[in-house]
């Protein structure tokens, strides 16, 4: 064994001591976890449905509410079909506001949708949850704040709800288990790449 060889096996024993520390310092086996991906940053939605996937492997059911996004064939919602015992999907948005133009008609889908998020939320089936751009919905005011906070916080203790979009309010923030900030380093689109098939949706 070289010197390196030596002094790297020491640092990553000394390594695994502060991990398994740290790990054995944690008493709480299981609990619904109110997750959100926020942030300028590209994969939110993407985040979240990576984390859907893993759930579908360990047999989870799960749902799927989208606040914004209106009847876009994507490519996610494709491949999680295959799952149809297990997953339920609902895309009540109509699309982004500058595409509606119409206030009242974006609060009206929002207020669909979490209605069908509160229904989903009632089930004991489900165990994972995603409320795809509600943070959009929450940002221009189509739903009261105070409402979504309470219900949110109001979930079963075994439920997983993940939350994505842009600007995430401080108080979602405040009471969640989890949050992640995608930060904009560089996009193609500012290149003038367009939105493209199975990178986009």
């Amino acid at each position: 064994m070289t010197d390196d060889d030596r002094r790297h096996a020491e640092k990553m024993a000394k390594r695994k001591q502060v991990q398994d520390a740290e790990v054995a310092s944690k008493t709480i086996t299981a609990k619904g976890l109110l997750m959100v991906n926020t942030g300028p940053g590209k994969g939110k939605s993407t985040a979240a449905f990576g984390l859907v996937l893993r759930a579908l492997g360990h047999g989870w059911p799960v749902g799927v509410v989208q606040f914004v996004k209106g009847a876009w064939d994507t490519g996610e919602k494709r491949a999680l079909a295959r799952f149809e015992d297990l997953i339920e999907w609902h895309t009540m948005g109509e699309g982004f506001t500058w595409e509606t133009q119409d206030r009242q008609r974006d609060i009206a889908a929002a207020g669909r949708a979490w209605d069908m998020a509160l229904k989903l939320m009632a089930d004991p089936k489900i165990r994972l949850l995603v409320l795809d751009e509600l943070n959009i919905a929450l940002r221009y005011d189509y739903l009261p704040l105070a409402d979504i906070l309470t219900g949110l916080a109001a979930r079963r203790d075994d439920l997983n709800i993940v939350v994505t979009g842009r600007n995430a309010k401080p108080e979602l923030i405040e009471i969640a288990d989890l949050v992640t900030e995608m930060t904009l380093v560089k996009h193609h689109f500012a290149a003038g790449v367009k939105a493209q098939i199975g990178i986009e949706f």
